[in-house]
């Protein structure tokens, strides 16, 4: 059987994007069980609730919602537990000290498979204020409506 090749997406955590500014991100591995992985290659799992914490010089990532296999039996895994987050101690010290000076945390921002290996991706993020997700929102709108007149005037001097 060939190895994987590739990345695969299985899911995506749209609104973090929105409800934050991201500062950095890394890439970690997950340590899965066996069922795990299964649902996960089914392309189930919801990364709405999940956060990131250090714990004991650990990486670990909570909330995160990976139902249980449907063909799985005694061994299922619970849904929502804390799974370890594999990365280097570096980035590990890196991340606590960004985490410990305040106003920042740590979100999931999407779970993929890169050749095979389940790998998440983090991001140490600050939260925004609401004026500044309308201000988001309403700069994304007049860029649309500046490139749709843009468009529109093109075709006329066609």
């Amino acid at each position: 059987m060939p190895k994987e090749k590739g990345e695969k997406v299985v899911a995506t955590n749209r609104k973090a994007r929105h409800d934050y500014a991201i500062e950095d991100t890394y890439e970690a591995g997950l340590v899965l069980s066996g069922t795990e992985v299964k649902s996960l290659r089914m392309g189930r799992a919801s990364l709405v609730d999940g956060y990131g914490f250090i714990d004991g010089g650990e990486a670990w990532l909570d909330a995160v919602h990976i139902p249980e296999y449907t063909q799985g039996n005694w061994t299922n895994h619970p849904p929502r537990r804390k799974r370890k987050m594999l990365l280097h101690k570096a980035q590990i010290i890196k991340i606590s000290q960004k985490v410990k000076e305040g106003g920042y945390t740590l979100v999931p921002l999407r779970i993929y498979f890169l050749d095979g290996r389940a790998k998440v991706e983090l991001a140490v993020a600050k939260g925004k204020k609401e004026y500044d997700k309308r201000h988001a929102l309403r700069e994304r709108q007049d860029k649309r409506e500046a490139d749709r007149a843009m468009r529109t005037r093109n075709r006329m001097g066609e």
